[in-house]
């Protein structure tokens, strides 16, 4: 009996211990399980954040050069500089447009071992062109890739700017959200749920291309099926879909890059696609697929009439042109005023930019006389004024008795059209009810579950699908579940960052939704291994953007350091950094990974501090610093006006085109910037003195980080294997 007792004890005893152990345990995978999710959400943070900044900026430099058009006489070599990229938003006559782009003199040689294509296209070439792409063989010949894109536009512009299609009890609809450029996302669609036919009809709702460096193939595996399934395969216009957006993102290197002789033309005609793309789908008369979102204003009745293809880009309304040969706007490069008048009404829907200047300055005056009239502004003004928009294109008023050279659509249902189109492929989403400018992106708007409620209402439908914003689970619901997000390029800021995801719906129309990864790395990492190869990219990416602030942040600093000591605290220094960066982001939390000069006290070192987040490369000591922390800062938007400028494609630039790059840059930063200080940039770059410059090579140059991040190029910053991370997990300098 006495032993059985002590044996009863001795199991409470155990037991108890037991308990305690599992509430331990229980309590740090709780503290594990947060402490994860924390980092998983800054990492989001930092990565969106400057996405976004970087559309935001693309749409202010284009609108800022199109008010220079606009509204100044530049002399002949400064206009050249900018007129050609609004050329192409001409519209010319179909014979035209046939005549310059025919293909029949392009010869395919003996030894093209890629895909032969004929016309109609058959199912078989499609899938051709799937395993062709598959396997990396040699790329699709331009010959082909030219014939096909001009197929292409011959069925597209018989589509509707709103396709309406219906599910049925033996098929479902397959809807699939941005791509940009991902090429192994695609296929493991296809892999998955298999390639289009008549029994697996597909909706893929835009941003095809840009980051990645597939878009072409992408482009051209969606338009064989469509060409194939033409009652099957459904296109959306997406923000991506856009010449202007291309210039920043990649898509126009890539093609020019792959397609060295013809590529000039594939670009071109893939503008006329992209601005022939509908605009929407609807399924069953219920559900409305589109890729941004809508308005307070949205209106499908008005979005079914527009003439679409009048918006080559969306980010500027239409204007009324003089015929111009696709040849002419093309190859030769003429001289064109592009002037507009009309008195814009301010609206709701935000296109960003810099407060205007008084037109008088512009006249007859030239890009050098227009630079020396500008006040330079500290860094700081121009860098807050950027991140806070006051002004949109919309809100500029200009004198009503104004003459022009060419007139403006000035009715107000083109206006009203624009907007709509603007909305419908920029906007987002927000949980508070209304509806507001979309200042962090820079164009479109945020709206609330009360107008997704009215609109639903007043078109009968039960359920917006888009996409546009990258989840980290490829999808999301929000509105009560009456809009959903859907992503389909996963690992798109780097490997792990993100799923992908498509969505299926029946007759029910309830969504059925499919996850993926299209990585084997991510396969081989564990948990803590893929959140902290995501987590570094995110810090590697912010420490550039840290650095490239330099001046801005040591301003901030010395007012919190009045004895210039050089030190600040850690409460003064997360202060500091926000009230430069405005990221939002934990920057206390943030502390121990991006700062290690630091005394015991815990104060920081800040002059030690931006030595440790530089990243050597060229050398620049002889350069001009207020001149490199311009480049550092603006880099992108430079690279673009590059691309721009270089109006061949040749990807050189001359040493005075060079100069008035700069000097563009200067006008648009409003921020003096001497001829001396670009002289000794250029010198440092033109290394074999034959008077041209690389772009390339000199971005590369000049970049912070030593890898190309994936919200540039599509290119992942840490390329590495599962075994690599593994040594790194346990390196304490990471």
């Amino acid at each position: 009996m006495g032993c059985g007792v002590t044996k009863s004890n001795q199991f409470h005893k155990n037991s108890g211990k037991a308990i305690k152990s599992a509430i331990l345990i229980q309590r740090w995978y709780r503290q594990y399980v947060a402490r994860t999710e924390m980092r998983r959400k800054y990492t989001w943070h930092i990565f969106q954040s400057i996405e976004y900044s970087g559309e935001q900026a693309q749409i202010k430099l284009y609108n800022f050069l199109g008010y220079l058009m606009d509204n100044f006489t530049p002399t002949s070599n400064e206009r050249n500089l900018i007129s050609h990229i609004f050329r192409d938003n001409e519209v010319c006559k179909d014979a035209e447009w046939e005549r310059f782009f025919c293909y029949k003199k392009i010869e395919v040689p003996e030894i093209y071992s890629g895909p032969h294509l004929t016309f109609p296209l058959t199912v078989e070439q499609a899938v051709g062109l799937v395993e062709a792409f598959r396997n990396k063989k040699q790329q699709l010949h331009s010959r082909y890739v030219l014939q096909l894109l001009l197929e292409t536009l011959k069925q597209i512009r018989m589509l509707p700017n709103i396709n309406r299609i219906a599910t049925c009890q033996s098929k479902e609809i397959t809807i699939c959200g941005d791509l940009h450029g991902q090429l192994e996302d695609l296929l493991l669609i296809f892999y998955k749920n298999d390639m289009p036919s008549m029994e697996k009809p597909y909706v893929f709702n835009g941003d095809f291309v840009d980051r990645g460096n597939d878009s072409i193939e992408i482009l051209l595996i969606l338009f064989s099926f469509m060409l194939v399934y033409p009652s099957d395969v459904h296109l959306n216009r997406g923000n991506h879909e856009d010449h202007i957006v291309n210039l920043r993102y990649g898509f126009t290197k890539e093609v020019l890059t792959k397609y060295k002789m013809h590529g000039k033309r594939i670009l071109k005609l893939l503008q006329e696609i992209f601005s022939w793309l509908p605009l929407a789908t609807v399924i069953d008369q219920k559900v409305l697929v589109l890729h941004g979102g809508i308005s307070d204003t949205t209106d499908l009745s008005v979005l079914a009439r527009v003439d679409r293809h009048s918006y080559v880009s969306a980010l500027r309304p239409p204007k009324k042109r003089n015929q111009v040969s696709a040849a002419s706007s093309v190859d030769v490069e003429t001289e064109e005023d592009v002037s507009s008048h009309n008195k814009l009404s301010q609206r709701r829907t935000s296109l960003t930019y810099p407060k205007p200047l008084v037109r008088e300055i512009f006249q007859n005056r030239s890009l050098q006389d227009f630079s020396g009239l500008i006040k330079v502004n500290t860094v700081d003004d121009v860098e807050l004024h950027s991140r806070r928009p006051s002004f949109s294109i919309q809100e500029i008023n200009r004198p009503e008795n104004e003459t022009t050279q060419a007139e403006s659509v000035t009715s107000e249902n083109s206006n009203e059209e624009w907007k709509q189109i603007l909305d419908l492929l920029w906007s987002d989403p927000m949980n508070q009810d209304g509806c507001v400018p979309n200042e962090v992106r820079g164009g479109g708007c945020y709206w609330g579950p009360d107008v997704t409620e009215d609109f639903l209402n007043k078109h009968n439908l039960q359920l917006i699908i888009r996409s546009h914003e990258c989840k980290q689970d490829g999808y999301e619901f929000c509105h009560n579940r009456k809009v959903l997000t859907l992503f389909s390029a996963s690992n798109y800021y780097d490997v792990g960052s993100n799923r992908g995801a498509y969505v299926k719906l029946g007759p029910d129309l309830v969504p059925y939704l499919i996850q993926y990864q299209a990585s084997s790395m991510i396969r081989e990492l564990t948990v803590r291994q893929s959140v902290g190869r995501t987590e570094r990219s995110a810090l590697k990416v912010l420490r550039e953007q840290l650095f490239a602030h330099k001046s801005d942040l040591v301003c901030a600093f010395k007012m919190f350091d009045s004895k210039n000591t050089g030190y600040v605290s850690v409460h003064d220094w997360a202060t500091a950094v926000e009230s430069v960066m405005h990221l939002g982001l934990p920057w206390r939390m943030l502390y121990s990974q991006l700062v290690t000069s630091k005394t015991s006290d815990s104060m920081i070192n800040y002059h030690e501090w931006f030595n440790d987040l530089a990243i050597k490369g060229t050398n620049t000591d002889h350069i001009d610093q207020s001149l490199l922390e311009t480049l550092y800062r603006h880099r992108s938007t430079l690279e673009t006006i590059f691309r721009m400028v270089d109006t061949d494609n040749s990807g050189f630039i001359t040493i005075e085109d060079f100069r008035q790059t700069w000097k563009l840059l200067s006008v648009y930063l409003k921020m003096e910037i001497t001829d001396d200080a670009i002289s000794d940039l250029a010198v440092t770059i033109d290394r074999n003195q034959d008077g041209s410059i690389d772009i390339d090579e000199f971005m590369e140059a000049f970049r912070l980080t030593d890898k190309k991040s994936r919200l540039e190029r599509g290119r992942s910053m840490f390329m590495g294997t599962a075994t690599d991370l593994t040594k790194l997990e346990g390196d304490l300098n990471i």
